[in-house]
């Protein structure tokens, strides 16, 4: 494996935040303002692509920026794990940009060029994290990725939104200055490290019940994962504009609270000193519990945003479960199923804001009928709902099979059990929204009137983000490669 120095990493971070200015003087000209937001995003996803051929083939990409502490510097690494988690975020940030014009020009919605500039923070602190070398630098994206959403959580500035933007940062904040903190400076303490390994960097310095309250400081630490019980910011968060929706369950904010967790797992304690105290069953019970859970409360969900809020936190514990089975075809499932889930959930989020946007309506009982009058957001919406279910032909079938061949590798059929039963209650409340849509008599229907579909550049996105999802179902490289050599330098082979 070779070891490359670039200032590649450092552009991809920095390229979108740069922008911010130009939008912000842009403000009076929103076709300027959008194209300015496009260029950003397609300049970062190109920088992004450009390390892509060196990473697979085994090499990584580093860039030293400050020397803080020794073993603690700020300081960029890509990886096989980071340049898949990237590649998901840089590519969904052109889509839902463009899709965000639709959608706020769509309802006139107040504060745009805010939202663009805060949205361009977002993803530039979602690169930094998927690209950072060691604990500290990850830390310290994570809690710039907290501040920059709050404004666009708490977007339309009313008390409901202002409440929910709190519920957001003290959650968010609060578990991670309250947990992943002081465990990550234990950890410098004890090893004079926060590096990642691919060993991870205790070796024998911890007794398993240190080890086991340490891993669960991390685990409910990083709470942007969703894990049950410090979930209930996500559902709240549902207030915010359908795009920041997407950006929160698809993109960003959840995506780097499961990638941390990944990390911790893997680079810091490492597969084999979790295997030797049998502390990955753990970690796969808590995520099991909230698949479960998760998946019930969204049976009892109208509201269809909160519906897929309450998916979105049991999609986010099967990532989790597949890395704590630390079985190699678990593990490459899991991380598979970052790209696979973000390309199926967001496309839910986009037809869910395009029914809003064409028809004011977001409870699920007031959309019998609409299917045959918004069918291309409905059929994306099917096709979406059969990756998040796990079925073929879509890429969320090839995720969720590494996870079930993961559980038996490690003869974990209680997790078998888990993942099964969890599909058979997402396609329980995914398929009724469908069957209802397209299926309901006349006399049932709720629309009456003639209802075209939601503006283009609304339907556009939801049409490239379902198309993907069927695409990655036949070829779902290069993003099941980069699992795979991910997984390959944990375990050491």
């Amino acid at each position: 494996m070779e070891t490359i120095v670039s200032i590649k990493p450092l552009l991809a971070v920095l390229v979108s935040l740069l922008v911010i200015p130009v939008l912000v003087s842009s403000s009076k000209n929103p076709n300027a303002r959008e194209s300015w937001t496009f260029f950003a995003g397609t300049i970062k996803f190109l920088i992004v692509l450009s390390m892509l051929p060196v990473i697979l083939q085994g090499n990584q990409i580093v860039l030293t920026l400050f020397k803080i502490v020794p073993g603690a510097d700020i300081a960029f690494r890509v990886d096989a794990l980071g340049m898949l988690f990237a590649l998901v975020a840089s590519s969904l940030y052109i889509v839902t940009a463009m899709y965000s014009i639709g959608y706020m020009r769509g309802l006139n919605e107040h504060g745009q060029t805010r939202f663009v500039c805060f949205f361009a923070l977002a993803i530039s602190a979602t690169i930094g994290a998927a690209f950072s070398a060691n604990l500290l630098t990850l830390y310290l994206f994570y809690e710039v990725l907290s501040l920059a959403t709050y404004p666009l959580v708490a977007h339309h500035q009313d008390a409901r939104s202002k409440t929910s933007g709190r519920r957001y940062l003290t959650f968010i904040l609060g578990t991670s200055i309250g947990l992943v903190l002081p465990a990550m400076i234990y950890c410098y303490h004890v090893t004079g490290t926060l590096e990642f390994a691919g060993g991870g960097i205790f070796s024998g310095q911890l007794s398993k019940p240190a080890a086991a309250v340490l891993l669960l400081m991390f685990v409910f630490g990083f709470a942007k994962s969703g894990l049950m019980p410090f979930h209930s910011w996500l559902p709240a968060a549902m207030v915010a504009p359908t795009p920041v929706s997407a950006l929160l369950h698809a993109v960003a904010v959840v995506k780097v609270g499961v990638f941390s967790i990944t990390r911790v797992v893997t680079g810091i304690f490492g597969v084999d000193f979790l295997l030797s105290f049998n502390l990955g069953a753990w970690v796969a019970g808590i995520a099991s519990v909230t698949i479960l859970v998760s998946s019930c409360i969204a049976l009892t969900q109208d509201e269809l945003k909160r519906r897929l809020a309450y998916s979105t936190i049991g999609q986010l514990s099967y990532i989790i479960l597949g890395v704590a089975l630390l079985t190699p075809k678990g593990m490459t499932g899991g991380m598979l199923h970052i790209a696979m889930h973000a390309f199926g959930k967001i496309t839910l989020f986009f037809c869910a804001g395009a029914i809003f946007v064409a028809t004011g309506k977001k409870y699920i009982s007031q959309m019998k009928g609409i299917g045959k009058r918004m069918p291309i957001t409905m059929a994306a919406f099917f096709i979406g709902s059969l990756s998040i279910i796990g079925l073929p032909p879509t890429g969320g079938f090839i995720s969720k099979w590494y996870l079930v061949l993961g559980t038996l590798e490690g003869d974990h059929l209680i997790f078998l059990f888990v993942l099964l039963s969890s599909s058979l209650l997402n396609a329980a409340y995914f398929m009724p929204v469908f069957y209802k849509a397209f299926f309901c008599t006349k006399e049932e229907s709720l629309f009456e009137e003639k209802i075209v579909e939601a503006p283009m550049m609304c339907v556009v996105p939801l049409v490239i983000t379902a198309m993907i999802s069927l695409v990655l179902f036949f070829a779902p490289q290069p993003f099941l490669n980069l699992a795979k050599l991910a997984v390959k330098g944990f375990l050491g082979g």
